[in-house]
């Protein structure tokens, strides 16, 4: 399966998750050395939601980052544009209510969710302004986004190691666990692309976003972004 290029085609990051699917859970956790956990952690407490609440979770794959808001009693709708992603998720979990979306054109009414959160997707839209006007529309006003992405360490002399883990390491390590290494080389190049954390919070703000704040994770290696829909 060829991977997917930096220009983000659809069909082409779909298709590659699609072959990545069945074993892209266990692929992170070896990848991240175990992160993976505390950074899902992290998203779920700043998400904060209440029973009854609706929250949309994009990019949710298998629907590993929705079982903890279904478990807190909000009404969680994982949402994901690779139809092998939503077919692993839906064996796991049969009653969550799984939705094939493109986050550029999401399938929901305005104002229709309390709070919406996406983990390690947004790098992989192909207009990221553009997701995160959707994700604004669909918001209800005064309700919350948590973007929790790939960023750049703080610490100069690790963001060099961590560089040269990305683009060296973890492809090598890929062959050995992953479905599909392919996908991710260009994980690592999508990673070093990436804005860094005030470069997306611009992004947000530009999006129409308020109260943009990040929070960084493992050393900035991932960082937690935060906003509210003006009300």
């Amino acid at each position: 399966m060829p991977r997917a290029d930096l220009d983000k085609q659809p069909h082409e990051v779909a298709s590659m998750f699609d072959a990545v699917a069945r074993r892209y859970d266990l692929t992170n956790d070896v990848l991240s050395l175990g992160q993976d956990r505390a950074w899902r952690t992290a998203t779920v407490r700043a998400v904060d939601a209440r029973p009854g609440e609706r929250v949309l979770d994009l990019a949710a794959g298998t629907g590993t980052s929705s079982e903890p808001f279904a478990a807190a009693g909000a009404l969680v709708v994982p949402c994901d544009f690779s139809l092998g992603m939503l077919a692993a998720g839906k064996d796991r979990r049969p009653d969550l209510p799984f939705v094939a979306g493109d986050a550029l054109r999401l399938p929901f009414a305005d104002a229709a969710f309390d709070a919406v959160t996406i983990s390690f997707g947004l790098r992989n839209v192909a207009d990221t302004a553009g997701a995160l006007a959707e994700m604004l529309r669909v918001t209800r006003p005064g309700g919350r986004v948590v973007v929790c992405e790939f960023s750049q360490p703080t610490w100069a002399p690790f963001r060099t190691m961590y560089s040269e883990y990305l683009m060296r390491a973890l492809p090598t390590v890929a062959r050995a666990v992953s479905s599909a290494p392919d996908a991710y080389v260009y994980l690592a190049e999508s990673i070093h692309a990436w804005p860094d954390q005030r470069g997306l919070g611009r992004l947000m703000r530009g999006a129409g976003w308020s109260g943009v704040a990040y929070r960084n994770l493992s050393g900035g290696v991932v960082a937690l972004h935060r906003a509210t829909r003006p009300a």
